[in-house]
């Protein structure tokens, strides 16, 4: 996958996939919790299309509304600090319960809807996600930074043809459970895999500037340019952790994430034909 998207051509002229090799190319998407609920059956179909074409997406995806509605509905309290949600011992289980269970199996059961192959799973299983505590676990909780990310199984699943969907909650070496920010998961499963590209799918159309009054989406965006808006306060809250973990990304073999909102039409496609729709944040300018 190069870093535009362009000068390949594989199976049904498919721009991803490796003609050189004769190996699929992969992608990493992590899709928004907020964002889960409004997207289109389009947007599986898209995943589906991908995957038949020889594209093997690999998911990794939040659940913060539904977890909140589960919390709310128990009567235990919550609150973020930073964007990220303080996890308490009985905040935990709401998260493992919602994130590995009614929210991955959604996600498996729309992809095969649509006519695609998915197989669930948690960071838990076969320590697919190894994590420690944040430095700022005594005001966040058991939240937890991943150490490792189990790519030997991550491929395999992807071998059998299945498209990998990860709930992001972490184990610790002692088998401590962790919440784990789902843009912080994807940036280290993008990392460890090595792909070029990861996609954050969410409910805004990109990161915004205020430019002569008016909010507009920025079609590219350095490294430098978001330690700078982060700084002077124009990205702030949940955005935080989204932009934090692309940069945190971008090494390696990864050369861009791109933040796009998922109610758009044909999305995925479009994203990774090339089009320029979203915000690319990139090494440099």
């Amino acid at each position: 996958m190069e870093t535009a998207l362009q000068g390949k051509q594989g199976v049904q002229g498919n721009p991803l996939l490796n003609d050189q090799q004769g190996e699929r190319s992969s992608f990493v998407m992590k899709c928004g919790g907020s964002t889960l609920e409004e997207l289109p059956d389009s947007f599986y179909n898209d995943l589906a299309r991908l995957q038949a074409s020889g594209v093997q997406p690999v998911i990794v995806h939040g659940g913060g509304p539904a977890i909140s509605d589960n919390l709310n509905k128990l009567g235990i309290e919550t609150h973020f600090v930073n964007g990220l949600r303080y996890t308490s011992e009985e905040v935990l289980d709401v998260v493992e319960m919602v994130l590995a269970g009614s929210i991955n199996k959604k996600v498996v059961r729309r992809i095969g809807q649509a006519g695609g192959k998915a197989l669930g799973l948690s960071g838990v299983d076969g320590s697919l996600i190894t994590a420690k505590p944040v430095q700022t676990a005594s005001e966040v909780g058991w939240v937890g930074d991943v150490t490792d990310v189990n790519a030997e199984l991550i491929e395999g699943v992807l071998k059998l043809g299945y498209m990998p969907v990860i709930a992001p909650v972490g184990i610790g070496e002692d088998g401590t459970r962790y919440n784990i920010n789902a843009d912080t998961a994807a940036g280290a499963v993008a990392s460890v895999l090595g792909v070029q590209q990861m996609i954050v799918v969410t409910d805004v159309p990109g990161i915004l500037k205020n430019i002569g009054g008016e909010k507009c989406v920025m079609e590219t965006v350095t490294v430098q340019q978001i330690e700078d808006m982060i700084l002077t306060g124009e990205i702030y809250g949940g955005m935080i952790p989204k932009v934090r973990a692309a940069v945190a990304c971008i090494q390696g073999k990864v050369n861009e994430v791109i933040i796009v909102d998922g109610s758009e039409p044909g999305i995925l496609g479009r994203v990774l034909s090339g089009e320029k729709i979203g915000t690319r944040i990139v090494r440099m300018g």
